[in-house]
């Protein structure tokens, strides 16, 4: 799945993850270091299931935690109206 924020949100890296900001509004959400990896790969066009596979391999953490975080971290980024589509 390839993600791509809605016009107008931008990201920027700190140095506790990623923070985006929504130029409209003017809020701003900050992600942690390992939401930070999942949406730079679902923004770098890594499909959900590569996303897993490079989490697992660096983390000790099982797929099926990672892709219950893929499933959150994208439904909060959809309920923040963050995302097109």
């Amino acid at each position: 799945m390839t993600m791509t924020l809605r016009p107008g949100v931008v990201t920027a890296d700190t140095e506790y993850g990623m923070a985006l900001l929504d130029q409209s509004s003017g809020e701003y959400y900050t992600l942690n270091p390992t939401a930070a990896v999942i949406v730079r790969a679902l923004l770098d066009g890594t499909t959900t299931h590569q996303a897993v596979t490079a989490l697992t391999d660096q983390y000790d953490v099982s797929a099926e935690q990672v892709e219950e975080d893929i499933a959150r971290i994208l439904q909060e980024l959809r309920d923040a109206r963050l995302l097109t589509g």
